[in-house]
């Protein structure tokens, strides 16, 4: 315990600070404020944290890891009083110190001295990643809030605004925070990662909120009181007027800071589950979504006239009090016994059958509000776009399904849906959906997820009640057993990795016996069966010499040698006689490769005498061929022959190219048919050497080898393409999809607008 009163002895705190009164009063309010918070959330993350220790030790293959996750379990009970009070410790520290001069991360003060220079443990820099993360996640959903809170800061700092990542109460310093005082608790690197997991979603699921009552607080301290951010975003509408001249430096600006964020997004996608790891802001607003969805009913009314609105306008609009309660009385009706077995509900059912209870209800027809009818219609092409992706008889088709009432109450009242790929709700249909994908393969379903999946989705429809926790909890199940199938599928990929890299190396190995034998061969006339022997039986032996010893071994010099001698005392052309022990010595390299010693002996015979093709003894040597044809050689699965290839045109070469700076992991998708079905397959390891690249499936299994010439010849066809992070997520990609739909429907909108005989905006004349 000695590293707590050490660390506690470090902490400054706000009375032995020099600060004017005013601001010591605020960092006070705002550290009571967080400190109260951060407390209760600390607690519950530890008792989260005890009970995943438990079940991982209850679930644990063999009893060394059980053991030592009842260790971890020990040293966190025994140290757990300690870790609150040494986590607010530090907070307080870091409000007292904002007036101090940021010290730069990673850097040193004064001059910079090689003796200053170390390796970066490898334990940093896992903990760095995973914070990093969780930081980035958590500053991507409070942005706004983060930027305003940053202004404050500033001002009481005397300083700049506060980037998020130096705010003290921020996602990062957090982070950074619990880092130091984690180690209170004695626990190895593995768990203080699973400890920042539960960090992650257990202490800082509210933290939006903390940090819109800290901005709340500091404005009733008169702290930039009337302190507003609107960020500009183009109107659909206006959108044409960049596409002329005068837009020009506006759209290069917007690419320009786009760019990095592309780049990112273009990446080839890598890991085993799509998750939230990385997630970011959606580019869409709710408000902005609701013009492209206005965009499209003003075009669909255009189109058909006799689709008007106005006996929807004079009907009574539901509140959304009112909605919400029939959803939820929807939700705890039990479907009968033929509904199982009927077509699955729908957006349309679900909205039909309310406005009829509706009518039935009041004696008249009603209408959804149009924020309401927006969400409806929203999660409706969402979700006709991830059908468009999913197999009809998979399990996670129903799930979805099941889901509709539940997402529906949740759009209703949490508009991030839309716009947040990290929100808990969004991953937990995406990994529902990606089960019953059209991607997966009858071999790669797994019963264990699918049970996964049906409790977590059982769970929210039995207690989803309008908290977002619901979502939250059932995704991190589903979360942590996908880690788990991850862990799995990455031990059964390296060991295929293992294995091509070793037929590799044998293939390697062989391609330089056979150079080796020719280069010597050169210029001498050997008896045909001279050369098949070589060519088989002594190229083993040379290709088992360069995989254990190497070429500069003196092992691989006496083979070498001896290989000339065989060539000069078989040549028919230039005959020398072989040097004394030369036979013994092939006869005893060929029993290290597998070979009998009768056969070897024969073998070395052969190799030392200079006999031609006309030799007696024909009927011996056809007795040896046929023996040799019928044992197996070294490797010899590795050793088909290709014929030749076509040359490549340009754009297989480009893709060629690329594919040798593809990073190992990246996943393709396979078109199977003419249907346009598609499997994905992950490219677990590539040879720029000999061209071979493994391919295995989401369960780490191999599914076969391909060159990455017949790849680059596929890639330039379109039978085939590279899966990039932004599309990875299976109701991402759906969401791109309606986006696009909608954009659309608001270009299609502005072309119906043009008067007949003008061009359309940002089109030439």
């Amino acid at each position: 315990m000695s590293v707590t009163f050490e660390h506690s002895a470090l902490h400054l705190t706000l009375a032995s600070v020099q600060l004017p009164r005013r601001v010591r009063r605020a960092l006070e309010q705002v550290y009571n404020l967080a400190a109260d918070e951060m407390a209760r959330a600390l607690e519950r993350m530890l008792a989260e944290f005890e009970q995943q220790q438990f079940r991982l030790a209850d679930q644990a293959a063999n009893p060394g890891l059980q053991q030592a996750y009842f260790d971890t379990l020990r040293l966190v009970r025994q140290n757990r009083a300690d870790l609150i009070p040494e986590f607010l410790g530090g907070l307080e520290a870091a409000l007292a110190s904002i007036r101090e001069p940021p010290q730069p991360a990673g850097k040193t003060t004064g001059h910079l001295h090689f003796g200053n220079l170390r390796l970066v443990e490898e334990h940093e820099l896992d903990e760095d990643a995973v914070l990093r993360s969780i930081a980035a996640r958590h500053e991507s959903r409070t942005s706004l809030p983060l930027h305003l809170l940053g202004q404050r800061f500033g001002v009481l700092a005397g300083t700049p605004a506060f980037e998020a990542e130096r705010l003290p109460v921020g996602p990062r310093q957090l982070g950074e925070i619990l880092a130091r005082s984690s180690r209170v608790l004695q626990i190895d690197l593995q768990p203080r990662l699973d400890l920042f997991r539960c960090f992650d979603h257990y202490a800082l699921n509210g933290y939006a909120q903390l940090v819109e009552a800290m901005n709340a607080m500091l404005a009733r301290e008169n702290i930039l009181p009337n302190l507003a951010y609107v960020p500009i975003r183009v109107r659909p509408a206006v959108q044409s007027e960049l596409t002329g001249e005068a837009g020009r430096e506006r759209r290069e600006q917007a690419l320009a800071a786009q760019r990095s964020g592309a780049a990112t997004r273009n990446m080839p996608y890598t890991g085993w589950f799509s998750g939230d790891e990385g997630a970011q802001e959606g580019p869409e607003s709710f408000t902005l979504l609701q013009e492209m969805l206005a965009s499209r009913r003003d075009l669909l009314n255009k189109l058909t006239p006799g689709n008007n609105n106005a006996d929807s306008a004079a009907r009574r609009q539901l509140s959304t009090d009112d909605v919400m309660q029939a959803l939820a009385r929807m939700q705890a009706t039990p479907r009968d016994p033929a509904g199982e077995t009927s077509r699955p509900r729908s957006v349309h059912d679900v909205r039909q059958a309310l406005l009829a209870q509706s009518r039935q209800s009041q004696g008249q027809a009603t209408a959804l509000s149009r924020e309401d009818n927006d969400a409806f219609e929203l999660l409706a092409i969402l979700l006709a776009e991830i059908q468009r992706e999913l197999r009809q008889d998979a399990p996670g088709n129903r799930l979805v399904h099941k889901l509709v009432v539940p997402l529906l109450r949740l759009v209703l009242k949490d508009r991030g849906f839309f716009v947040q790929q990290g929100h808990p709700a969004r991953q937990l249909l995406n990994a529902v959906a990606e089960s019953g994908a059209n991607w997966v393969g009858d071999d790669e379903v797994d019963t264990q997820l699918n049970d996964q999946l049906s409790h977590a989705v059982e769970d929210v429809v039995a207690h989803y009640q309008g908290d977002t926790n619901v979502f939250d909890a059932a995704n991190q199940r589903v979360q942590q057993h996908l880690g788990l199938m991850a862990r799995r599928a990455e031990v059964a990929e390296r060991r295929h990795v293992e294995a091509a890299r070793g037929k590799e190396k044998l293939e390697l190995a062989k391609r330089r016996a056979t150079e080796v034998i020719a280069g010597i061969s050169e210029g001498h006339k050997l008896p045909r069966f001279v050369q098949t022997l070589l060519a088989n039986s002594w190229t083993d032996v040379l290709t088992l010499v360069v995989l254990r010893n190497g070429e500069d071994s003196e092992e691989w010099q006496r083979q070498v040698e001896a290989t000339t001698a065989i060539v000069h005392a078989t040549s028919l052309n230039q005959p020398t006689s072989p040097p004394p022990g030369l036979a013994a010595q092939i006869e005893h390299a060929l029993t290290l490769v597998g070979y009998h010693s009768d056969e070897a002996g024969d073998i070395a015979r052969r190799l030392t005498a200079n006999v031609d093709d006309d030799e007696t003894d024909s009927a011996s040597r056809t007795e040896l061929a046929m023996r040799l044809k019928a044992r197996g050689r070294l490797g010899q699965e590795s050793v088909a022959e290709k014929p030749p290839l076509p040359p490549r045109n340009e754009r297989e070469q480009a893709a060629y190219d690329m594919l040798r700076t593809l990073p190992f992991g990246a996943w393709f998708e396979f078109i199977t048919n003419q249907q346009g079905d598609v499997v994905r397959r992950r490219l677990s390891w590539y040879s720029p050497m000999t061209d071979h690249a493994l391919f295995v499936n989401q369960r780490g299994q191999r599914v076969g080898e391909q060159s990455l010439d017949s790849l680059a010849r596929m890639l330039a066809s379109g039978q085939m393409r590279i899966v990039t992070v932004e599309h990875s997520s299976l109701v991402d990609r759906a969401w791109h999809s309606a986006l696009g739909v909608l954009r659309g429907f608001v270009s299609g909108k502005h072309a119906a607008d043009a008067p007949a005989g003008e061009p359309h905006p940002g089109e030439e004349a």
